[in-house]
């Protein structure tokens, strides 16, 4: 599959990077000559310098007989123009990244004025990405499979939360509700368990299941805290997505912003939020706005090393739910490292959102599709969606039967508005949607992850 990228910036670098990891025939087109021959150096792929937007330079880096250009240069009307563009040379489908809100809404005549096979605006995506966790608080992260049928999070054990010690049979047999542990990171070991794996403190588990079933778990292990007052610490796009997505859920939100003009336009587009004119990372500010009152912070300035700042400083003013942007994958392991567990990337939202696509493209062929999928753990695991399209060596088959590679759980099976947690009698069926996590990378069918 050749796949042709526009612009070397943070999500087309890390694209590049998770593509070219995979095997997928790359060519990156980028300005910057300089940037490109660090690419060059570090990845196996073909560096092309010059206007994305240049049918000369589309022509060169192959774009005529590509399957797939990604664009995601700088602005959103270079994008577009660049996909138009590649279009018209004989690309097979066209990805751009549109930012800007207002273009966004009229994403879905965007798309078919420009024969755009999709369109991804990371600020939206991070901001649902937040408010998932929001109405989770005591999760780090959750992801949603089967269109919002079934969620997947992560949950930090902490001290009196009942669960040090126990096994995840004796979860079952005690709580008789439908998740499952589908990893569990311990330190620097990442674990695809078994029902005899023991809980310790201080685990990172990732749990699958119904919105229901998990709502029933955070009740039974004593858990249910709702947030109500929101203190937003950026009024930029991500900003103003959350904040909108808040107000609708009922939440009390605050945003403080330190550009005059930005805060203008939130009053305008946000008349039940309040606006703060100021600098978030100013002490007697936030002391003054009532940090200490809030139940969740979120910091999403510019700048990764104040949003850390920020996490950092809401923790010591006993803020339960602290949310932070950090781009920077090592910065985000420092400060996973720190304590502070909710960390947010737009690139990484972006990618996963592309690399989705990419492998959905790359199977239309096979009995399975991919529909979604989301890397966990740093990158360190893989939970796919796939779609079994016609029978195969495995449908009809109970789970027990089936040889399946160490460190690759099939844990969950959507069928029809039935959502099941399999068991060894459990079979798969045409038709089902089907949750695969796996420690594997190029998983692009389920019988890669049998014997």
């Amino acid at each position: 599959m050749k796949i042709v990228i526009i612009g070397d910036g943070k999500v087309g670098h890390k694209l590049t990077k998770q593509l070219s990891e995979e095997d997928y025939d790359v060519v990156l087109i980028d300005q910057n000559e300089g940037k490109l021959k660090e690419a060059l150096n570090k990845l196996d792929i073909l560096c092309i310098t010059g206007d994305g937007a240049d049918a000369r330079i589309q022509k060169e880096a192959g774009v005529p007989t590509a399957d797939l250009v990604v664009a995601c240069a700088s602005t959103d009307e270079l994008n577009m123009l660049s996909c138009l563009l590649a279009k018209r040379l004989g690309a097979k489908h066209t990805i751009a990244r549109v930012r800007n809100p207002i273009y966004y809404q009229q994403i879905d005549i965007l798309k078919e004025d420009l024969r755009l096979s999709m369109a991804v605006n990371p600020e939206l995506a991070v901001a649902m990405e937040i408010s998932r966790i929001i109405l989770f608080p005591d999760t780090a992260k959750v992801e949603t499979f089967m269109k919002g049928k079934v969620e997947l999070i992560e949950f930090i054990v902490k001290e009196r939360s009942h669960l040090d010690g126990v096994s995840l049979a004796e979860i079952n047999q005690r709580f008789q509700i439908k998740v499952l542990v589908c990893a569990v990171k311990r330190g620097n070991e990442v674990i695809i368990p078994d029902g005899e794996f023991v809980i310790h403190d201080g685990d990172r588990l990732h749990i699958v299941a119904s919105h229901k079933y998990i709502e029933e778990f955070f009740r039974f292990i004593g858990k249910q805290r709702k947030v109500k007052n929101v203190l937003i610490c950026g009024g930029g796009r991500v900003g103003y997505y959350l904040a909108k997505q808040l107000l609708n859920l009922g939440m009390q939100v605050k945003i403080i912003e330190k550009e005059q003009k930005k805060c203008e336009e939130l009053c305008d587009m946000l008349p039940k939020a309040t606006v703060i004119h100021g600098n978030a990372a100013d002490h007697d500010l936030l002391m003054e706005e009532g940090i200490e009152e809030a139940d969740a912070l979120i910091s999403l300035t510019g700048v990764d090393e104040e949003n850390i700042i920020l996490a950092l400083f809401a923790r010591t003013k006993g803020v339960d739910k602290i949310v932070a942007k950090v781009n920077e994958d090592g910065r985000a392991q420092l400060v996973e490292e720190l304590g502070i567990d909710g960390i947010v990337s737009a690139k990484t939202a972006t990618a996963d959102a592309i690399m989705s696509y990419v492998r959905a493209r790359q199977n239309s062929l096979r009995s399975t599709n991919v529909e979604s999928m989301y890397q966990l753990v740093g990158g360190r695991v893989e939970a796919l969606e796939f779609i079994i399209r016609g029978e195969t060596d495995y449908t009809n088959i109970p789970l027990k039967e089936l040889p399946t590679k160490a460190n690759n759980l099939i844990a969950c099976i959507g069928r029809g508005r039935s959502i099941i947690i399999p068991n060894g009698n459990d079979v798969l069926k045409v038709g089902d949607s089907v949750v695969v996590v796996t420690t594997e990378k190029r998983v692009q069918d389920i019988t890669d992850i049998m014997v």
